[in-house]
Formats: C-alpha cells, sequence, structure tokens
C-alpha cells in the first residue's frame, strides 16, 4: 500500500531508539552517501560551496546561472507580485489571466514562499487553524508510519545543504511535517512520496506553513494520490497514455510496442511533482505553474518529457528495446529539457482541463468495467487558484446580514403587540435566513423576502 522511493541501495539501518513524538534520533547513514556530514562539517572547516538554490553536488546542482536577470527586472517583478499580494481576491477574481502569465514567467525566488501559499490557499488554511499544528506535533502517532518516515529524511535531497545534516534542522523540519500529516489524516497516513515533496515545501517556507501547504497538494491538487491502493495515480496513468496517443503517436506506440505500462515510469514524475526528475531550475518554475494551473501542467510536463525522448525516429534508433527505453525516462539529459525550452513547450501543449476531465470519465468507466468499483473515492480535484478560489466563494457561509429595515421591524413588532403570531412568524423567518449556514446564493431571496414583509406591514399599519 506504499510507493517506496530509494535513492539506491539497501534499506539503512535503524536508530536505536525509534522516534515516538521527538527527535531524539535521526541517525543512520548508509553507503550511498545519502547523509553528506554533520552540522559541524557543513558549518565548520569543511566548507563547500553551493549553487544558487542550496545544492551542495549532485544530479540537480547547477554549474552556473545562464539566465541571470538584470537587477531593475527582478526589482519591477517583485514589485508587481507585491502589488498582487496586497489585492489577492481582486486579482485572482478579475484579472486571472494576469496572474497565470506572471506564474509561467516565473515568480521571484524572494516572494516564491508565499505565492505558493496564496495560489495554493494554504494560507487561508493556516490563519483559520492557529496551534492546530503545534497539536499535531504533541500527538505521539502511529510507530509504525514514524519508523518509516525516520528511515527516509536522509533519502531526500541529500545533497541539498538544508537535509545533507544528519540530524539537521531540515531532517528534522521535514519528520514534523511529515508525522503532523499522519496525525491530521490518520486513515491515509504516510506515503513515501510525499517525503519530497514536503522537502521542497521547506526549502521555501517554515515547517507550518508547509504543513498546510502539503495539505492542499494531498488534499486539493492531488487527491488520492497517496491513499492506499494508488488508485488516483494508476487512473491518471491511463488517462495520461491515452493523452499520449493524441499528443505524440510515435512515442505511444513504442511505448505500447514493447509493453511499458506508464505506471512504471510516471509514477515518480507526478507523485513527486517532477522534483526528482528535472533540473533545480526547471523544478521551480513547474511548480510555480502548477499551484495555479493545477494538475493539468503535471500531465503537460509528462507528455512533452516523452515527446523530447521518444518523439522522433532518430531518438528511437539509440532505444532499441524495453530496457533501454526505461534507462532513458529514468535518466534524462538535462540539456534536452531546458527550463525557457521545457516551459514554451508545456505552455503551448494543446491538453485542456476539458479535455483531462473527458478522458477522466472515459477511463473510469473502463476501469469499472475491467476491475469494479473503485475502492477510494478522492475529492474532488480542483484545477488550480481559480477554481479553489471558486469553491471557497460558493462554500463560504455569509456574514450574518443586517437590513437597514430591521429597527423598523423591531418598531412594528413592539407596537402591533396585538398580531404577535404574525410578527413572530417574521421573525422566524429573517432568523432562518440570516443563518450562517445558509449559501450567500440565498442573499437575494432573502431581500425579496424582507421587502414583501415590509410592504404588507406598511399597509396593514396604515389601515
Amino acid at each position: 500500500t506504499l510507493f517506496l522511493l530509494r535513492e539506491g541501495g539497501e534499506d539503512l539501518p535503524r536508530s536505536a531508539s525509534m522516534m515516538s513524538g521527538t527527535l531524539e534520533s535521526l541517525s543512520g547513514i548508509g553507503e550511498d552517501g545519502s547523509s553528506i556530514g554533520s552540522d559541524s562539517e557543513i558549518n565548520g572547516l569543511a566548507v563547500r560551496r553551493t549553487d544558487k538554490y542550496g545544492f551542495l553536488g549532485g544530479t540537480q546542482y547547477s554549474e552556473g546561472s545562464d539566465k541571470d536577470i538584470r537587477v531593475d527586472v527582478a526589482r519591477q517583478r517583485e514589485m508587481k507580485w507585491l502589488d498582487m499580494f496586497n489585492n489577492w481576491d481582486k486579482w485572482v477574481s478579475r484579472r486571472f489571466q494576469k496572474v497565470k502569465l506572471r506564474c509561467r514567467k516565473g515568480i521571484p525566488s524572494s516572494l516564491r514562499a508565499k505565492a505558493w501559499q496564496l495560489l495554493s490557499n494554504s494560507k487561508e488554511l493556516l490563519d483559520s487553524n492557529p496551534g492546530r499544528f503545534e497539536e499535531l506535533e504533541r500527538e505521539p502517532g502511529d510507530p509504525k508510519w514514524l519508523d518509516i518516515i525516520e528511515k527516509d529524511l536522509h533519502r531526500q535531497f541529500p545533497f541539498h545543504e538544508m537535509f545533507a545534516a544528519r540530524g539537521g534542522h531540515g531532517q528534522q523540519d521535514l519528520f514534523r511535517v511529515l508525522k503532523a500529516y499522519t496525525v491530521y489524516r490518520p486513515e491515509e497516513g504516510y506515503c513515501q512520496a510525499q517525503a519530497p515533496v514536503a522537502a521542497v515545501l521547506l526549502m521555501h517556507m517554515p515547517a507550518e506553513h508547509a504543513f498546510w501547504c502539503l495539505v492542499q497538494i494531498c488534499e486539493t491538487y492531488l487527491p488520492g494520490y497517496y491513499s492506499a491502493g494508488l488508485e488516483a495515480i494508476q487512473l491518471d496513468g491511463e488517462i495520461f497514455f491515452s493523452l499520449l496517443r493524441r499528443v505524440c503517436p510515435m512515442a505511444y506506440r513504442h511505448l505500447k510496442k514493447f509493453k511499458i505500462d506508464p505506471i512504471l515510469y510516471m509514477t515518480e514524475w507526478f507523485m513527486c511533482v517532477f522534483s526528482r526528475t528535472l533540473p533545480w531550475a526547471s523544478v521551480l518554475r513547474v511548480w510555480d505553474m502548477f499551484f495555479c494551473e493545477g494538475v493539468k501542467i503535471v500531465f503537460r510536463v509528462g507528455l512533452v518529457l516523452l515527446k523530447q525522448m521518444l518523439g522522433s525516429v532518430e531518438k528511437l534508433r539509440e532505444v532499441q528495446g524495453m530496457y533501454e527505453t526505461m534507462e532513458r525516462l529514468r535518466n534524462i539529459p538535462p540539456e534536452s529539457i531546458r527550463e525557457d525550452l521545457l516551459v514554451q513547450e508545456v505552455v503551448s501543449l494543446a491538453v485542456t482541463e476539458a479535455l483531462i476531465e473527458r478522458e477522466c470519465t472515459i477511463q473510469v468507466r473502463k476501469w469499472r468495467e475491467s476491475r469494479g468499483e473503485l475502492t477510494h473515492q478522492p475529492g474532488r480535484r480542483l484545477n488550480g487558484t481559480r477554481a479553489i478560489h471558486e469553491h471557497k466563494a460558493v462554500y463560504t457561509p455569509p456574514p450574518p446580514i443586517h437590513p437597514p429595515c430591521s429597527s423598523m421591524l423591531l418598531f412594528s413588532i413592539g407596537w402591533l403587540n396585538g398580531r404577535c403570531y404574525l410578527i413572530q412568524q417574521v421573525r422566524g423567518l429573517v432568523a432562518e435566513w440570516t443563518a450562517p449556514d445558509h449559501r450567500a446564493v440565498y442573499s437575494f431571496g432573502f431581500y425579496v423576502l424582507i421587502l414583501w414583509v415590509m410592504f404588507f406591514l406598511v399597509v396593514f399599519i396604515r389601515h
């Protein structure tokens, strides 16, 4: 029931004591060099040079900055984003196309954390649940999940300065976030693909903020991906393969010829949102678009990668079997997926939300015909910021309404003491229509009702 992600090699030795809701031990180092050193080694004499993203080495280390934005341009972009932050709801509801365009251009690194939280609506979850994260931390948690989380900590971006040190602050925060989610959703527990997702969030924001952002990814953007049985990711694999047939028939026929099931190569791509697949500059650009536009971006990026790897006769000559094809998909050359080229291809790909939803309906029907009913029914997937904003607008209870005529009603109630029954009925209706659990859609009907009541009262009083 778990999706296991491994850096290579066997499981590492368990520490002497299990982390039962504490951070007493984060030991254990494997032969794969999963932890580079201790805090003293990182911060002391053995100083290692990091790239601008914090990587000390590894496949996602950036040798140099090929694309440096001029300082004045960077400041101008930051000012535009700050202006959007100050009027966020208005921008999303009235000028969302501009928000989307700016996300596609890339969010300024200094504002990325706040932008991700606003795009995903996790900031509202954070603000409406004060102290909740600390409460989850204080819970003991399920030892089964804590053991697995502890063993996974050193496998997450071992060449990044935040997670390189054994027992360092990065690994501690990662444990806190993942453990809190198992307490928050005990029926789902922990899936190992959540660890790199949480690690990316922690590179940009504090643990509590990262937790609520992870909640939104797991429950709103990719519902069902990390649940037992992994039915949602299997279903999306079928959708993805069907879309590939439209987008790149040559790659589709090649994979079908060698019986390479989509679950074999796209699982890590989708569940980790390409955080373990692409060069880091591309990862950040993909995440910027993903938070804004939803799972559509994940599908598009996967389709672009297959098109790049298997989309021509020359490329197919290099992969003449299943083994060679899988090796190519597992080890994508960075030069073939440069940041600007990837974003341009993703933006121009004609795969819409409507097309994905239509294909989803077809694949669900096929699933039921061949395998029976889905055992896990995740919540509705919301396609990015605008869908989340619209969903929030529909289901947010309206504030209590105090019509300007309420004082006149009260005066009439006191004066017409001989007609108490009628007045009590009116007051009951008013109380019912202004109850906080009614939807905003009823407000218009409420005002119409009040106007009619006032009309009859005036006529009644004058006669």
